[in-house]
């Protein structure tokens, strides 16, 4: 007989993976009660995911583990390059110094160090609960909340929340519990990881690239501190079998000088890449985040990139619906805007993906002829792709319900200075929305229930100043916000608690207007309008 718990958690995480765990750490810094089930006993001790970017980077930040993940991290310094069996670059790809979110613009990891950190941070979470070696076999629906059945060490459990959120895999059991259809692009190759630890301190340049030979292409990229990690390509005549064998990697290994006298192989494994999303990311109390959501190559590097963006996306909106200052409907844009996003991160994969997965040397020729013509851009050596923006959603419309150009888009982290301190902007504010202004003006058109509405959701107001800030105010960078919303005619911004840009206004009625499209986009109850947000109560047991 199963053991039930009168608990009812406002989020249960199925999966503890980076995804998982982000979700959990974002949900608990927030104060919501979470439970993260792992099947797992213990974490997965060896390399998987290697590679974050600048973005990525900021949702560290976010959640308050910035520093810990620098300090296991190797940022990148140089290109990512690609070229041909002769040498030749066919695409060089600038990683070097900080992108645009204050982060350097590609860093390199090895995923049990990552994962350390994260769980360690989730776990310190006074509202948190893990359970590893617990695995969900069961859910059943109800009007307030869901029931998972569980088993483990302890033997069969329930548990019960007001949202469950599937972060556990590719096969993923909160999938199958949803009634929703997935797009498959029919891209698959099999390739032979090996993760390694080289014996001598090297300097590798570049860092990472690609043989886009048809003999064999190959990856070589970093593995994080003190690791590489070489793919290899399955050719026709292998079976899966003889590629995954340890004499194997090291008949590979051996042209490019590692041999067990001088590298440690810490796993080989043989992954087959896809390309694919779910077409419903929700369905009622269920939610999919990870690879539970989406599949694709990791050419471009975006694999975990998209799940914690994922996890970003959901955690804001969960939080808002959990404390009642949001209607349960906003979750639904959870998957119209992340899966048009995540579409952009597939095609670029599949795209890198088409340009070394050729084995016909002929097609290879005249591939290489095309990109080096192109000077190895990457702007005209590749296919285009759909570009990074969110789908519709929490988002600005002009009155013919277009949008306005950068909406939708990732917005900038600079330095700022506020009350003698300078640091990235999100240091400074918290987490949560953050209305940009240029200078105090914009705000006077602003009434009681403007404020209110800011107040009620959380929003951090910055009033920007190109020379010195009066008190109170922020002292904008020299190539900061101001010039950037100035050579656009904005006198105001609101960014969302992900960094996506909500919309601009040109001037202060049009600044009202903006707040009035957030109070509709999210969809606040008439309730807690001009009050403080009051908890949103959850099912007790048997009202499932």
């Amino acid at each position: 007989m199963s053991r039930a718990s009168s608990k009812v958690y406002d989020v249960a995480v199925v999966g503890f993976g980076p995804v998982g765990q982000m979700l959990t750490l974002l949900l608990g810094r927030a104060g919501h009660n979470v439970i993260a089930l792992e099947r797992w006993p213990s974490p997965y001790d060896l390399p998987r995911a290697v590679h974050f970017d600048h973005e990525i980077g900021r949702i560290f930040q976010a959640a308050g583990v910035g520093e810990e993940v620098r300090a296991v991290t190797d940022p990148v310094p140089d290109h990512y390059e690609w070229r041909n069996a002769a040498g030749e670059p066919l695409v060089r790809i600038d990683w070097s110094g900080d992108g645009p979110s204050g982060w350097p613009t590609a860093s390199f990891f090895s995923q049990p160090e990552l994962e350390a950190v994260l769980a360690r941070a989730a776990e310190n979470q006074e509202t948190v609960t893990v359970r590893r070696g617990c695995e969900v076999v069961g859910l059943v629906h109800g009007e307030n909340s869901v029931l998972l059945n569980t088993t483990g060490p302890e033997g069969p459990r329930t548990v019960r929340a007001g949202y469950v959120i599937g972060a556990d895999g590719a096969n993923s059991f909160v999938r199958s519990g949803m009634a929703t259809s997935v797009t498959d692009l029919g891209f698959f190759y099999d390739w032979l990881i090996v993760d390694t630890q080289p014996h001598e301190a090297a300097e590798w340049s570049p860092m990472n690239w690609q043989l886009c030979d048809p003999a064999r292409p190959t990856t070589i990229v970093s593995g994080g501190p003190g690791r590489r990690r070489w793919e290899f390509l399955r050719l026709p005549h292998e079976s899966i079998e003889e590629l995954n064998t340890l004499d194997t990697a090291w008949r590979l290994l051996e042209p490019w000088g590692r041999t067990p006298q001088n590298t440690t192989i810490e796993r080989h494994t043989v992954y087959t890449f896809q390309a694919r999303w779910v077409d419903r990311w929700r369905e009622d109390r269920l939610m999919l985040a990870g690879d539970a959501a989406h599949q694709m190559p990791p050419f471009a590097g975006q694999g975990m990139c998209s799940g914690l963006r994922d996890a970003m996306n959901l955690a804001w909106k969960l939080d808002l619906v959990l404390t009642g200052r949001a209607d349960d409907d906003l979750l639904d844009t959870y998957t119209s805007e992340r899966s048009a996003h995540v579409q952009h991160a597939i095609g670029m994969s599949m795209a890198l993906g088409q340009v070394i997965c050729v084995l016909d040397p002929d097609e290879a020729a005249a591939r290489d002829q095309r990109m080096i013509a192109a000077g190895a851009d990457p702007q005209h050596a590749l296919p285009p792709t759909p570009p990074p923006v969110l789908g519709d959603g929490v988002l600005q419309r002009a009155a013919d319900g277009t949008r306005a150009p950068g909406v939708g888009h990732l917005t900038p982290q600079y330095r700022v200075t506020h009350e003698g301190r300078t640091a990235l902007l999100d240091d400074l504010t918290g987490t949560g929305f953050t209305l940009l202004t240029d200078g105090t003006a914009p705000l006077e058109a602003l009434d009681s229930a403007d404020w209110d509405f800011l107040a009620a959701i959380g929003v951090s107001v910055v009033p920007l100043h190109a020379v010195s800030a009066p008190e109170g105010g922020y002292l904008d960078a020299p190539d900061g916000y101001l010039p950037h919303m100035r050579e656009h005619g904005h006198v105001a911004a609101i960014v969302r608690p992900d960094f996506y840009l909500f919309g601009a206004a040109t001037d202060g009625r049009g600044l009202k207007d903006l707040i009035g499209q957030l109070r509709e986009r999210v969809q606040q109850p008439a309730a807690t309008r001009g009050r403080a947000p009051v908890p949103k109560p959850l099912a007790a047991v048997g009202e499932a």
